[in-house]
């Protein structure tokens, strides 16, 4: 008799073939068979007009502290996703020597936007080497599973000390001894290294993150123990308007060490059409068997403004500054106040830097996003967009001034005003510099550029793209007007077997005899997201912006079901992931 078995289900099952009807039968955690008339099993579940697929796995996450306080991995487990892995863009939590853990903490607090207060509260350190560190993850109970990479920042820290922090230049010894590390990292069970070299990351003390400026020498020092060892990602978070020269030596490791070298491909407004030779300089090294991808978001990478978040268009006024660091119900009695509306409205903002400048004051890059809610009177049952991640030119803030006469400031003002102080504009900072999609469209049917970027569990004041898998089924699949949509079945293989198949998982990410059993049940029809939404729920009372989702009917890992209808069923199947996994 089987554990499991789901029944009249439009299967897609992640290898691109084509939806068909069938039932899926999961018996010790893994898929036992597929087809009609399985026979008995200790529970069913009917998915008559359902859709049935694997279980996601976003391969660009930043859980590395959330992952020791939060079982659940949300917002990602609320979004379908089975496996998430960490320890992205050079910055994480080991190894750790013991009087770093402050100072790593405002390493990630700076570069991802995560508050210092819930890490200092929520991680309990309990190791000082990458090995300890998937030991303490390992004896965690979680309801997903997770896997992670060695980081640059950490690593250059705890070899160099306050010189690797500084990003001092690494003598050979340094490299040798990162190097070690990193491949005791491997054997214990890293699934890749990460770098960053974007001057975007910064920590919290201004510091650029350590290995932003590493030699060829130190970056290919450790790249080579990839391919001694004979697994691992090279990640790298890319500094976006240099990629043309930063290419050439990824496509010279990958072809040295022969493992998979991956840097993050996004559009700038500096350089909107630097993808197209990027991704001819992939279709090359693709023609040589040279193992260099790129990975993009499925939307713009946006900012979500609001009074509470990181980032709005007052932040740097005089008159804001007097009143940021109010408990909200005062924060938001003065901005109900006429007097104060008109006090603001009437100042020059402050001169905080050209990245600031630029997101609190470009207001055609601002939009009134929001979407009205489902008239009363519709009962089709079909969702519909709450949130338009591709919103029309004339609905910027811009346009819209220009378009009634009003200045800028006083739309985006009453704007944010809306929901009782609680609503957002969007602020697409990357993929929208021609106004729309249409490039991640090619990008997104490319076979060399891999579906990442969604920073789940990061950037919490300002980003919330944890809910990236539902938006590609919702928006490119089922709702995109403004251009042409995906294929079903490319969009779940995407994000399923290929995602997994990019960190060595091959025993999940499609559902066939003897692959592990991670499968969602989705509601196709009614799939939609909430609101985006500010809470407080991290430890500490820290916030971070959450996206809810409506139509997962169940998400199952190992073949149990950990969320049910939204809610989750206290099962906890999840595990710590130890290096590549062979299909069985």
């Amino acid at each position: 008799m089987y554990d499991l078995v789901i029944l009249n289900g439009k299967l897609v099952d992640g290898t691109g073939a084509p939806a068909r009807l069938a039932d899926v039968a999961v018996k010790d955690g893994k898929i036992a068979a597929v087809g009609t008339g399985l026979g008995p099993a200790h529970r069913t579940i009917d998915a008559s007009g359902l859709l049935v697929t694997p279980g996601f796995v976003d391969m660009h996450t930043h859980f590395d502290a959330q992952a020791t306080w939060d079982p659940y991995l949300t917002p990602s487990s609320w979004h379908g996703v089975t496996t998430a892995v960490m320890g992205n863009c050079g910055v994480g939590f080991a190894p750790a020597a013991p009087d770093k853990h402050d100072w790593l903490i405002q390493l990630m607090e700076g570069v991802e936007d995560i508050p210092g207060s819930a890490m200092h509260e929520g991680i309990k350190w309990g190791w000082e080497s990458f090995p300890e560190y998937l030991d303490a993850l390992e004896k965690m109970p979680r309801a997903i599973d997770i896997g992670t990479q060695v980081p640059h920042g950490p690593l250059r820290a705890y070899v160099m000390g306050e010189a690797g922090a500084k990003n001092d230049e690494a003598s050979p010894e340094h490299i040798q001894a990162m190097a070690a590390i990193v491949r005791d990292g491997l054997k214990a069970g890293a699934l890749g290294f990460s770098t960053s070299r974007t001057l975007l990351h910064k920590a919290s003390d201004g510091e650029f993150v350590p290995g932003t400026f590493a030699s060829r020498d130190e970056l290919f020092g450790i790249g080579k123990v990839l391919g001694e060892v004979g697994h691992g990602v090279f990640q790298c978070a890319s500094e976006h308007t240099q990629m043309s020269k930063e290419i050439q030596w990824m496509r010279v490791m990958a072809a040295e060490t022969g493992r998979p070298v991956i840097f993050t491909l996004s559009q700038t407004d500096m350089k909107p059409d630097l993808w197209k030779e990027l991704v001819q300089v992939l279709e090359d090294a693709a023609q040589e068997g040279t193992p260099l991808f790129a990975q993009s978001a499925g939307r713009a990478i946006g900012v979500m403004m609001c009074w509470r978040g990181t980032a709005h268009p007052f932040a740097t006024y005089p008159a804001w500054q007097t009143i940021k660091d109010l408990p909200w119900p005062e924060q938001l009695a003065h901005l109900k106040d006429p007097a104060f509306r008109d006090k603001m409205l009437a100042e020059q903002p402050i001169d905080m830097g050209f990245f600031a400048n630029f997101v609190t004051r470009s207001f055609d890059k601002m939009y009134l996003a929001a979407q009205p809610e489902r008239d009363p009177s519709d009962t089709s049952g079909r969702a519909r967009p709450v949130f338009d991640y591709e919103p029309e030119a004339a609905r910027s803030i811009a346009q819209l001034a220009k378009a009634t006469g009003r200045r800028p400031q006083e739309i985006a003002y009453d704007a944010l005003m809306e929901r009782d102080g609680e609503a957002m504009l969007y602020f697409p900072l990357f993929n929208y510099a021609n106004k729309n999609l249409d490039h991640l469209h090619t990008l997104h049917s490319h076979p060399r550029v891999k579906m990442g970027l969604s920073d789940a569990g990061a950037h919490c004041g300002a980003v919330c793209d944890g809910g990236m898998p539902t938006f590609m089924l919702t928006h490119w699949t089922r709702d995109r007007t403004r251009g042409p949509r995906l294929p079903l079945e490319h969009v779940i293989k995407r994000q399923t077997q290929e995602t997994a198949a990019m960190y060595g998982l091959h025993d999940r990410g499609v559902i066939a005899p003897g692959m592990k059993a991670d499968i969602n049940v989705i509601d196709y029809e009614r799939l939609a997201f909430e609101q985006p939404k500010m809470v407080f729920d991290l430890p500490a009372a820290g916030r971070r912006l959450v996206q809810d989702a409506r139509g997962y009917v169940a998400t199952i890992v190992s073949g149990e079901v950990i969320i049910e209808d939204g809610q989750p069923t206290g099962a906890m199947p999840g595990k710590l992931v130890r290096g590549p996994q062979p299909r069985t």
